[in-house]
């Protein structure tokens, strides 16, 4: 299986990283921006560098979906993984034109309500996952598997 981890910069990067022990099993390549934190992935990670995207930046939102669009037809991962935030959103659009499974983990920050990027792709994904219990209640077609650490 060959999996796609889109991610940005930051918490959202930590917590794919929380991931390791599931995604280092597995053929894999990352998206994400370059910021401090995510520039060592360039040194044994095959990583998509994209621009910059954070909420309501629809211009770079509408230049990811492109790009998403091209890295998705010559990767062609099995499965995205996106732990947030903005840049998940143009990524997750683009893998429904390829039959991409996906999978978006909220942030732990968000105990009782989604980010406007959960909010969005909520009826998109394949799987949905919450690391608070109480937004099962809430949203339920979230799955609380426990927090990512």
């Amino acid at each position: 299986m060959k999996l796609l981890l889109v991610c940005n910069p930051g918490g959202h990067f930590s917590t794919m990283l929380g991931l390791k022990s599931f995604w280092s099993a597995y053929q894999r390549e990352w998206v994400t921006y370059s910021h401090y934190d995510t520039r060592k992935l360039g040194e044994k990670e095959t990583v998509h560098w994209v621009t910059m995207q954070e909420a309501r930046m629809l211009g770079r939102a509408s230049i990811n979906f492109v790009k998403a669009l091209m890295i998705l037809s010559q990767s062609k991962p099995d499965l995205l993984i996106s732990t947030g935030a903005s840049l998940a959103v143009p990524f997750i659009l683009a893998s429904k034109f390829f039959g991409i499974k996906t999978v978006f983990i909220e942030s732990i920050s968000r105990t009782s309500s989604l980010s406007m990027t959960g909010r969005i792709v909520y009826n998109l994904v394949d799987e949905f996952y919450v690391q608070w219990p109480e937004c099962v209640e809430i949203y339920p077609r979230a799955q609380y598997k426990g927090i990512v650490t």
